[in-house]
């Protein structure tokens, strides 16, 4: 085997190699490929003082951070939506001032953060009404002083909720209806104790 022949064999394999360095130096060159962000964590919420109002009359949710709008939420409510809750099975959504006293990622209705209802004033009228006793009624108002679970199975009604399953249309018993993606947004954004206020 002549030299110059020799020389092209001994050399075929370091340029093999070389080949190889250099590619694999190319892709090492490349921004590692990552998986795209989903819509989830691009809405991802950072609020300090959340709170939140809701307008019936609008339809619409709206999230506070103090006193900063930070984002608006179409909603659907009860199917009596016209008018302040009175009593069990009437299908209103109540008005007035709230706090969120409980947030459940195992609901029926996807997400949902319950409502304190009912409140001061509900527990008021329905003792002046008959239609709760005056130990219900105390019983109401030591569970609010203590920003607890106000008792939920009076004449007054309860189990009031902002949740998951469609704002399309007002078919709740009462309570506040999200498309699934906003709850989610919102039921992260906010903590046990997040002022509501429902407004007609």
């Amino acid at each position: 085997m002549c030299n110059c022949v020799m020389m092209n064999f001994i050399k075929r394999p370091f340029v093999v190699t070389a080949f190889l360095l250099i590619s694999l130096i190319a892709l090492g060159a490349r921004p590692l490929s990552l998986p795209p962000t989903t819509a989830a964590q691009q809405s991802q919420l950072k609020l300090t003082s959340p709170r939140i109002v809701v307008k019936k009359a609008e339809r619409r949710l709206f999230l506070y951070d103090g006193n900063k709008l930070a984002k608006t939420y179409r909603i659907g409510l009860g199917l009596s939506p016209t008018g302040d809750k009175v009593r069990q099975g009437d299908r209103r959504t109540p008005e007035g001032d709230f706090y969120i006293f409980t947030k459940n990622d195992r609901s029926a209705f996807y997400l949902s953060l319950g409502v304190s209802y009912p409140n001061a004033p509900h527990a008021k009228r329905g003792m002046r009404d008959a239609l709760i006793t005056k130990a219900q009624h105390d019983a109401i108002m030591r569970a609010l002083n203590l920003k607890g679970t106000p008792p939920q199975h009076t004449a007054l009604g309860g189990d009031i909720y902002i949740h998951g399953h469609g704002a399309a249309s007002d078919w709740t018993w009462g309570c506040v209806a999200l498309e699934n993606d906003d709850i989610r947004e919102l039921f992260n954004a906010v903590s046990v104790g997040t002022p509501v206020t429902i407004l007609p």
